[in-house]
């Protein structure tokens, strides 16, 4: 990736063990500057639920810094999660990939695996348009680590959600990842929007 930005694991400002130890105070403060206007969950999740879903297991947050002056550019969030996928919504060649790991529910025409969800993927709008982190770099960021996971812990599919907005579903399927199904959901301030869920194998 590129050498202009480097990641962390929160863990590491985390563990009183580690020397880049800071606590979560500190933590939070080095957040605070974090904004993304054009998602606001991708920022209440950083500011409000990433440590302490770090600290339950559920997901790993990863910060995204500038190399030159250490600023805060954006962050991802991984977790592993079950996939539920609708053989008639994928392509034969997917569907045989699929089912060398999965169970096919014959009822439902499903399969169903684990794979490596990115929660999360947010860049920080608070920072000048020029020191704003390029779309494509940080998702390799995110792609990057999974790959280091699945040469440490196995696994072959990657999957994560969308707004129902062109520009995203055209960035996403520019970098291979292929829409499956959708989902409803509601946003912090409880209205209820379509997500897109696509994948890829890693």
């Amino acid at each position: 990736m590129s050498d202009k930005y480097f990641t962390v694991n929160i863990r590491a400002y985390l563990d009183k063990d580690e020397p880049t130890y800071i606590g979560e105070e500190s933590l939070y403060d080095l957040l605070s500057d974090f904004s993304c206007p054009k998602n606001l969950d991708v920022e209440y999740f950083l500011l409000h639920n990433a440590i302490e879903f770090t600290k339950k297991d559920q997901s790993i947050t990863y910060l995204v810094f500038d190399a030159e002056d250490a600023s805060l550019v954006g962050y991802f969030s991984l977790t592993v999660k079950p996939i539920s996928v609708r053989a008639s919504n994928i392509s034969k060649t997917m569907a045989k990939k699929l089912s060398c790991v999965s169970i096919l529910d014959e009822e439902t025409q499903s399969y169903t695996t684990a794979a490596y969800l990115i929660a999360q993927l947010g860049k920080n709008y608070s920072l000048p348009k020029n020191k704003r982190i390029p779309g494509n770099i940080l998702l390799g960021f995110a792609l990057e680590t999974i790959s280091s996971l699945k040469y440490s812990v196995g696994g072959v599919m990657e999957f994560l959600e969308c707004e129902d907005n062109e520009f995203l579903l055209s960035f996403y399927t520019q970098n291979h990842f292929k829409p499956f199904d959708t989902r409803i959901t509601a946003s912090q301030n409880n209205e209820s929007h379509t997500l897109h869920q696509l994948l890829k194998f890693i």
